[in-house]
């Protein structure tokens, strides 16, 4: 089993470090947060320090789950940073959905110490993460990703490497992509049901047997018929990870009109108020201007 350090403790972080102790590894965690590092503690049994630089000292392991790239620096980088605490050979593996950029920076930053660094954003929301199931994309050398799996597999369903430090990212944005039509798909889907007068549900129950059939479909159809957003991954969070992938995409010359139309529509929903509802709710913007 490893010595291991967890950073950030939100809705992801806090089920991912607790699988870590229940598969026997032994954990220090930190979060900005004092209350809720005292709370995971008290739940699992871990430690907690109150720096990431405290958190990071001695351990083979150190996994980061914060908010974004600016984030991301404040805990790795600097004096009271985790990189400045990690030993030479021990890995530094990054769970965070932030830019391919930041990845490269902290990259070269851990490689400057022969630290291993991995980036390793995650898809499957609160669900995935509170039971294990997690989908793990990586970015990395192949012997930092060898060495961190078997750790990560607490709470991964699947890991895999796409490619060099950064690749991690870029799939994730590849996800988040796919992800904002297909919602965007399902919600007009059952606005033209509703309108057209027809039992919603019903409707789904038979097309889902077919080629339309999506997780967001078997997953979401029914609380989004009943008007329900308040149960899974923020729009706030959405339009934050889209505006990384529309800025990548503006660097390498991708052409993304449907996402960036898909942004603009969340945009709308958090000018109504929902900044906090889960994804789904782009029915909501839909269902507003119902005849």
């Amino acid at each position: 089993m490893a010595k291991v350090a967890f950073l950030g403790l939100g809705v992801m972080g806090y089920p991912m470090a607790g699988h870590l102790v229940k598969q026997g590894h032994e954990v220090t965690v930190y979060n900005r947060t004092t209350a809720k590092a005292l709370a995971w503690a008290a739940e699992f049994g871990g430690q907690y320090q109150a720096t990431p630089y405290d958190a990071a000292k001695g351990q083979d392991f150190v996994f980061v789950c914060v908010g974004n790239d600016d984030d991301l620096r404040a805990v790795i980088l600097g004096e009271q940073g985790a990189l400045a605490a990690m030993l030479p050979g021990s890995v530094l593996v990054d769970h965070t959905t932030a830019s391919a950029d930041v990845a490269r920076e902290i990259g070269a930053a851990a490689t400057a110490k022969d630290v291993g660094f991995i980036d390793a954003p995650v898809s499957g929301g609160q669900a995935g993460a509170e039971n294990g199931v997690l989908t793990v994309m990586v970015g990395g050398a192949q012997t930092t990703f060898d060495a961190a799996k078997p750790v990560m597999q607490a709470y991964a369903r699947c890991a895999e490497r796409l490619g060099e430090v950064g690749s991690g990212q870029l799939t994730k944005m590849v996800n988040q992509i796919c992800i904002a039509g297909v919602v965007q798909g399902l919600a007009e889907g059952l606005h033209f049901a509703r309108s057209a007068g027809l039992d919603g549900e019903k409707v789904v129950e038979v097309i889902s047997k077919g080629a339309a059939q999506s997780w967001q479909m078997e997953n979401r159809y029914q609380t989004m018929w009943q008007g329900e957003y308040n149960l899974g991954f923020a729009v706030d969070w959405m339009r934050k990870d889209l505006g990384i992938a529309l800025d990548e995409a503006r660097r390498n010359g991708s052409q993304l009109p449907l996402t960036a139309l898909v942004d603009q529509f969340y945009c709308d929903v958090q000018a109504s108020g929902g900044e906090r509802w889960d994804t789904s709710s782009l029915l909501s913007r839909l269902e507003r201007h119902r005849k």
